[in-house]
């Protein structure tokens, strides 16, 4: 099996959409309690978008960056 190509989208439309609309959630809850994210957390966020890392990948980097195991 050959590997995927580098212009191949790794998620579907769907479900980039779908983490696109959680981000969205979860980035204006925060901004209701006053906070805003910083840019390496939105860069955490885009490539969580775009398919680049997990669900799993993106929690453990946002927990790290906030100094939580």
């Amino acid at each position: 099996m050959s590997a995927p190509l580098a212009s191949a989208p790794l998620i579907s439309d769907d479900e980039r959409q779908r983490r696109h609309k959680a981000v969205e959630y979860a980035r204006n809850s925060l901004r209701l309690e006053g906070f805003v994210l910083d840019q390496d957390t939105e860069r955490l966020n885009a490539r969580y978008i775009a398919g680049e890392i997990t669900s799993e990948e993106h929690s453990a980097a946002i927990r790290r960056s906030a100094g939580v195991s």
